[in-house]
């Protein structure tokens, strides 16, 4: 078993925060559901080939883009702005205020490690509460690369001046798991998001049908 860290680090959209609610902001623009799914993934793709390339995009940059290439450009300025808007303003998951708490009451150090631009993210999080529940924002822009590279973890555990086996990761994304357990994190994965872990990436050190699951699995090691 590994050891239980001392330190935790949340992944944001879909983990602390659910993309489900701008779906309205699509219906609203007129774009098809099923769109929404493909952008979220044509995210993703983007992401993860910038995290080899490298480059100055910012988050929003990928985002923008992906969603002009889906809708094969033809989105409104205004329709587009809405939904990046919608980014800034999403609820976070009913448990993700406790389990955040568990983890600092239990004595662990809190941060969220995102590939989302730090500042938007830091809004996302003093809009819901949680701001003032964490010790640092980290994203992909800080650290010169996105996850799943190995730069981002280790950038986070190293302001935190901890070991990356000190850190733990907790994500409701398999690729994030496979990620952080290449850069020597301890990681917990919530089911919430993908149900079945994806089998193509290396187990989590522990899982949960939730967050506050996962905290407390992370704990008792």
């Amino acid at each position: 078993m590994p050891p239980r860290p001392v330190a935790l680090a949340f992944d944001v959209l879909d983990t602390l925060f659910p993309l489900g609610p701008l779906e309205w902001r699509f219906r609203e623009a007129g774009i098809p559901r099923v769109l929404m799914t493909r952008w979220i993934d044509h995210v993703l793709r983007d992401t993860f080939a910038l995290a080899l390339l490298g480059g100055d995009r910012s988050f929003e940059d990928v985002a923008r883009g992906s969603l002009r290439d889906i809708t094969g450009h033809q989105i409104a300025p205004a329709a587009e702005d809405s939904i990046i808007e919608g980014m800034s303003r999403l609820e976070p998951r009913r448990e993700a205020a406790a389990a955040v708490t568990a983890a600092r009451e239990a004595g662990l150090r809190v941060v969220t490690l995102a590939n989302g631009d730090e500042l938007p993210t830091r809004e996302l999080l003093e809009r819901a509460g949680l701001l003032d529940l964490v010790e640092g924002v980290f994203g992909g822009a800080s650290a010169g690369a996105w996850k799943p590279a190995a730069a981002p973890y280790l950038a986070a555990a190293r302001v935190l001046g901890v070991e990356p086996r000190e850190l733990g990761l907790v994500t409701a994304h398999g690729w994030d798991v496979g990620g952080a357990r290449r850069a020597g994190l301890v990681t917990g994965w919530s089911a919430h998001l993908e149900g079945r872990f994806p089998a193509v990436f290396p187990e989590p050190d522990v899982s949960g049908r939730d967050l506050d699951q996962v905290v407390k699995a992370l704990l008792a090691l």
